[in-house]
């Protein structure tokens, strides 16, 4: 029995791992699995205009150059505390690559402006869509100020961001995505109890190795998408062993796949319902969440948090899926 594709909008800052995972994407939407509703670019690992760039470009790279990308809210209440993340991947979010992948077909100063774009799709379709937050979580807060109660028609809501009893990854207690803008991840918390979180917890656990892009790359060496998969994992994994990120062990983390894992693989992941709130005014915690843990009854629990993944098998799916766009 064939089942209908996932209606999903990616919410995106390319980024590196956010690369894999769009790519990973449109693998799943050329199987008919997924339906790629729309992508709306974030400011984030690199500016808006960089992320809006980049989120085109993967869609020219990857066929689905039809799919509208919306150009990320400026503002806000974007972390003043906490820098983007080019210096991880790289100027342009892409490994500095992006010069290497068809242009962008999608102008930034005429485009529709992301929370717009995530509003109409909304109304469009209530229940029907998947939003997959895998950046910080401005346009999705922005979309919810400027029309209460949107967050609530979609389907679910999918983000990677977050560290529970684990240190953070740009500050001692918090994870990017959230600390980039801890008031727009604490609004859409608030306001929301479909969310599905994967925190570092779990996508510390993904090393993506230049032995997987090398398999990938082997069905079909010649072809545009191998070669950037090959060259930003080679980039990837400079980074990641100077930021010491994986424990000396040659490879990257790619975070933002756990996203796709839990809509398509939901097997290789394990889930606690959970009360999770975010962390806005401390000196040292901006930005940490905060799962509660005691053994009271949580009637307004909001999130199933991730918890743990198998990790050698969603890593080989993952490069499996790949090698679909490129035969």
């Amino acid at each position: 029995m064939k089942t209908q594709p996932i209606k999903i909008i990616l919410d995106t800052d390319p980024g590196g791992d956010d690369s894999f995972a769009f790519l990973w994407l449109q693998s799943l939407a050329r199987q008919g699995l997924a339906e790629i509703v729309a992508i709306t670019s974030v400011d984030g690992n690199v500016h808006a205009k960089h992320t809006f760039a980049g989120s085109c470009k993967l869609l020219q790279l990857g066929g689905f150059s039809q799919v509208e990308v919306g150009r990320g809210v400026i503002g806000g209440s974007a972390s003043e505390d906490i820098e983007d993340a080019g210096y991880i991947h790289g100027a342009d979010g892409m490994g500095n690559l992006s010069h290497t992948l068809p242009a962008a077909h999608q102008d930034y100063e005429t485009a529709r402006y992301s929370d717009d774009l995530l509003i109409d799709k909304l109304n469009a379709a209530p229940n029907e869509m998947i939003v997959v937050a895998i950046g910080p979580l401005t346009n999705l807060a922005a979309a919810e100020k400027k029309a209460p109660g949107i967050l609530k028609l979609a389907k679910q809501i999918v983000i990677m961001g977050g560290a529970f009893l684990q240190p953070g990854n740009v500050t001692p207690e918090a994870e990017f995505n959230i600390a980039y803008d801890p008031e727009a991840a604490d609004l859409v918390f608030r306001c929301c109890n479909h969310l599905v979180v994967m925190p570092l917890n779990v996508t510390r656990k993904l090393v993506f190795t230049p032995n997987l892009a090398e398999q990938i790359s082997a069905v079909n060496p010649d072809h545009p998408i191998a070669k950037f998969i090959t060259a930003l994992c080679q980039f990837m994994v400079g980074t990641a062993m100077t930021f010491r990120e994986t424990a000396g062990k040659p490879g990257f983390l790619v975070h933002d796949a756990a996203t796709l894992a839990y809509l398509f693989y939901p097997e290789t992941l394990m889930f606690q319902r959970a009360q999770v709130d975010i962390e806005t005014k401390g000196e040292w915690t901006r930005g940490k969440t905060i799962m509660d843990r005691r053994n009271n009854a949580k009637p307004t629990a909001n999130a199933w948090v991730a918890l743990d993944v198998d990790a050698v098998n969603l890593l080989a799916i993952i490069a499996e899926d790949l090698k679909f766009l490129i035969r």
